[in-house]
């Protein structure tokens, strides 16, 4: 049966989540503190840029099933299941801010005392949070609700920016963390459109649910600091990143996903979630070794593109002009948090650079963080006149089969740093390009 769902913050995973279960006939009601967020979504924009989004969130929206609103009682009073789908970014310390989920959760137990409502509600941790949220949500709707009928369950999100509709609507797995054997049955079938194909809906215990999405995105990380690490030792050694991944990754037991050796990671997930699950390993008197490895490897591989770009110009680039493709942190979105990109333009600006940027999709993002202090072109040919070097930093498709003559007409200087290893180095050996990748030799003309 159709449930009527509440969506607890529309931001990337409030916005996919609460789209998805409405394309599946369920009534979904998004709420965010954000006016003008909310009357633009009410208004038919969507707010993020997200491939497959846009058309079923217009849909759903004519067809009267995705409603949006400030007001969260109206969701309290009427969903029978509220999603808690709100930031959670991290402290000074590294771990989780939970502040924002637990407003909410104090939030919805004043409505559930306020009105009366007797109904039982499921509240759903959505948000990546630390073990034992579930616990802290929970204690912090009894506090203001101390007679309500509700459970809280954990089901955390494993959604691929730029891949986050196919990946809600055909799920590798659904993790389901609750000891209620009511509150299983209901998401069980909330999420049985979406598991339809076999894939499994896994119901564990809270706790495990928590910590099964930092391990997921910590070994994630892992496979690419160590595919990162491996990079610097293949330059070294003249042996070639690309061959070498190829190799590895036809072995089933590692496959061949998150092996491309790069700049590093960056992103909403990553970055965050390495540093909450070591934080919060530290905190139960554990020292994650290899999750701090791979924070570590990550910084140390973005430094070391930045010194490779600052060292074929002798350390100085002052006066120069730097053309570079990408800002966003992954190609389709432009999701510019902790983007490799701003390590990027940050040093070569501390060096007196000139910055021409462009992205298919960011470019707004970064305009608001540095305003008149970058130039922004209008295509990847424009952020080259006159360059001395470009600088690619994330693969969008377009970037990989440039125009290399014209790209070098316009150009002071022919030198390519490439963070990402778009091109075949046989081929640049032909373009008259100095070309600098990752984890391969030089091309030198």
């Amino acid at each position: 049966m159709p449930y009527t769902i509440g969506i607890i913050g529309t931001g990337y995973v409030g916005l996919v989540t609460g789209t998805c279960f409405a394309e599946t006939g369920n009534t979904v009601i998004c709420v965010d503190i954000d006016e003008a967020k909310v009357a633009k979504l009410r208004s038919g924009k969507v707010t993020i840029y997200e491939p497959g989004l846009e058309y079923i969130f217009e849909r759903n929206l004519r067809e009267e099933r995705l409603y949006f609103t400030t007001n969260l009682e109206e969701a309290v009073n009427q969903c029978s299941i509220l999603f808690l789908c709100l930031p959670t970014p991290p402290d000074e310390d590294g771990s989780a801010d939970l502040q924002h989920v637990l407003k909410a959760a104090g939030d919805i137990g004043s409505i559930l005392t306020k009105n009366a409502i007797q109904d039982f509600k499921i509240v759903v941790n959505k948000s990546t949070v630390p073990v034992g949220t579930s616990e802290r949500v929970r204690e912090k709707v009894r506090e203001t609700a101390p007679n309500g009928n509700f459970d809280v369950v954990s089901n955390p999100e494993f959604l691929r920016e730029g891949f986050a509709v196919e990946d809600f609507m055909k799920p590798d797995r659904v993790v389901v963390g609750t000891e209620d054997v009511k509150s299983a049955e209901i998401m069980k079938d909330l999420y049985d459109p979406f598991t339809r194909s076999g894939n499994p809906i896994y119901v564990l215990d809270t706790k495990s649910a928590e910590v099964a999405k930092y391990a997921a995105n910590s070994f994630l990380a892992m496979r690419i600091s160590f595919m990162n690490e491996l990079s610097a030792y293949c330059e070294q050694a003249g042996a070639d990143i690309e061959n070498i991944r190829l190799a590895i990754g036809a072995d089933a037991r590692i496959g061949k996903r998150f092996l491309f050796a790069g700049v590093g990671y960056g992103g909403s997930c990553f970055p965050k979630d390495v540093r909450a699950l070591k934080t919060s390993a530290k905190q139960a008197g554990i020292d994650l070794g290899i999750v701090e490895a791979v924070e570590a490897a990550n910084e140390r591989q973005q430094e070391r593109f930045i010194k490779r770009i600052l060292a074929r110009f002798d350390g100085n680039v002052q006066g120069k002009t730097i053309a570079l493709w990408g800002i966003a942190f992954k190609p389709n979105t432009d999701d510019i948090r902790e983007a490799p990109a701003f390590r990027v333009i940050d040093a070569l600006l501390a060096k007196g650079a000139t910055i021409a940027a462009y992205d298919p999709a960011a470019m707004e993002g970064a305009e608001r963080l540095y305003g008149a202090t970058i130039q922004y072109a209008k295509n990847p040919y424009e952020a080259l006149l006159n360059a001395d070097a470009l600088v690619i930093v994330t693969e969008w498709n377009e970037f990989r089969k440039p125009d290399f003559a014209r790209m070098k007409s316009i150009m002071t200087n022919a030198i390519i740093f490439d963070g990402r290893n778009l091109f075949d180095l046989n081929k640049m050996a032909d373009t008259g390009f100095e070309y600098y990748s990752i984890g391969r030799k030089t091309i030198k003309p």
